[in-house]
């Protein structure tokens, strides 16, 4: 039984290019979309499905029954099941649920392209649209010289979950609260932008975001896809920029979720030596599959263009570009030349770099890559991965090392704050104080000084003095900023 109309977004050039890994925006053709056809209000589905044999969308429009609303399978074996439903529409909430032909498998899955998710711990998706209207005209003009590698570039890194509380409620702010806030807070303190950590829909919650599940999707905790596009067009009105936490590099196994989507290996790699990541329990993109690079090349397009985003900080570089990242001998497989190297992974960065510059020239990429990889941040016709900025983890694991010493020994030392200079121009660095050092049991960097009250904060003091000395941009996370410096130098509490 079926109550779908034969309907399709997909000209025969789109699935060329998708099939063919080139394809930058299926945002604007998967997922759901409210449309009108002969005159009938509805939504459009699509998904990408090819081992499944029947695909159906459920919801609250049909008592999540199966088999009423039936996609049409395309005829050109590109695996895209899709069809127009009447009468569904925005805030509509919905799965597909799909029959494998591999095993009898079937699964309810969100939409890997839902523009919104349900509130976690529910797992559906949302047909979702919105007409914000930008104010930040004045900003994207001018934005490529505020967002220039010469330009000041001072970063305030957030958690947007835990940045303030409510008083009463004890709960996180909401976007339109950020938007007065947060804004007032990184305008006084000078910072030039901020980088939102993950804030696309993640189901869990002290994963601070790195376990995507809605890659579309701003996280419903603090309220609607509009809503934060208000947050960022106030920030762009404070001339503030704005950095997105990407994380192309694994995703969890959340049974809603990317992995064995359709009964096969779709999104995931099918070898688990170069598919499942050991430390993080978590699946990592089949970087081969051209139809996987367009989604994820799709995904970072789509947060420059519909929500303005000034740069994408990719989460976790080093462990794609390695094939025995994190594993011991045996564990991993040699590439065709025998190296250690993910030649899928390397041509996927440089696609990704290409394609972000050429469509926006005036934004950054930036790599935390912590290893010795070579010119991951000069241009790829040059052989590099073509970030704009690498984080330079050398320097703040030598300077966090020095300053914890207490000043008596530290002449002993002197060249952990002087060996970052004499590489510190081979790649365009950014100099990051980041969560990474807070989080698991480490101390503030306040609490790692060396001393009483008073010398410790004489030392973050001039931690910071020799930071933003140093060339190379700066990032500082919100909670080393819960100590700051007034204008007369004196420290407070915010």
């Amino acid at each position: 039984m079926t109550n779908v109309i034969t309907h399709s977004l997909f000209t025969d050039f789109d699935i060329d290019l998708f099939k063919s890994g080139k394809h930058y925006r299926l945002y604007e053709k998967f997922g759901s979309h409210t449309i009108t056809v002969n005159g009938v209000k509805g939504t459009y589905f699509a998904v990408w499905a090819p081992s499944a044999k029947q695909v159906s969308v459920i919801g609250d429009f049909n008592h999540w029954v199966d088999g009423e609303f039936n996609l049409n399978v395309r005829w050109d074996s590109s695996g895209i099941w899709e069809g127009f439903i009447p009468s569904v529409g925005k805030g509509n909430i919905y799965k597909y649920k799909i029959h494998s032909n591999i095993n009898n498998y079937i699964s309810e899955k969100a939409d890997p392209y839902a523009r919104r998710c349900e509130h976690p711990p529910k797992t559906a998706s949302v047909v979702w649209e919105d007409t914000y209207k930008w104010d930040d005209k004045s900003w994207m003009h001018t934005r490529k010289k505020n967002n220039a590698l010469d330009a000041p570039y001072a970063v305030y890194e957030v958690h947007l979950g835990s940045w303030r509380k409510t008083g009463k409620e004890n709960r996180s702010l909401s976007y339109f609260e950020l938007a007065d806030e947060l804004v007032t807070y990184v305008k006084e303190m000078n910072f030039t932008h901020v980088e939102f950590m993950p804030i696309m829909e993640y189901p869990y919650d002290p994963s601070w975001g790195y376990q995507i599940i809605g890659y579309f999707a701003p996280t419903s905790r603090f309220g609607y896809p509009e809503e934060f596009k208000y947050l960022v067009d106030k920030f762009h009105q404070n001339e503030i920029g704005i950095i997105l936490d990407w994380v192309p590099s694994h995703f969890p196994e959340d049974a809603h979720g990317l992995g064995y989507f359709d009964g096969s290996s779709l999104y995931e790699h099918p070898d688990k030596r170069k598919g499942y990541h050991q430390d993080w329990k978590s699946l990592i993109f089949n970087y081969g599959r051209n139809e996987v690079r367009s989604f994820l090349i799709s995904n970072a397009i789509f947060w420059l263009e519909q929500y303005h985003a000034d740069g994408l900080r990719v989460d976790a570089v080093a462990s794609m570009l390695f094939l025995d990242y994190s594993r011991e001998d045996g564990e991993w497989e040699p590439n065709i030349y025998g190296g250690n190297e993910n030649l899928d992974a390397v041509l996927f960065l440089k696609e990704l770099n290409e394609e972000a510059y050429k469509s926006f020239p005036d934004v950054q990429t930036i790599a935390e890559e912590s290893t010795a990889f070579p010119m991951v941040s000069k241009p790829t016709f040059m052989g590099g991965l073509g970030f704009g900025m690498k984080w330079m983890m050398g320097w703040m694991h030598d300077t966090l090392d020095y300053f914890s010493k207490d000043p008596i020994y530290r002449k002993y030392h002197q060249n952990e704050i002087t060996f970052s200079l004499t590489y510190a121009f081979t790649e365009n660095f950014m100099l990051p104080l980041s969560h990474d050092e807070v989080v698991h049991g480490k101390k503030t960097i306040l609490g790692r000084m060396p001393g009483d009250e008073w010398q410790r904060f004489a030392n973050l003091r001039l931690l910071y003095g020799y930071m933003f000395t140093h060339p190379g941009t700066k990032l500082l996370f919100l909670w080393e900023m819960n100590l700051v410096i007034t204008k007369n130098g004196i420290f407070k509490k915010v």
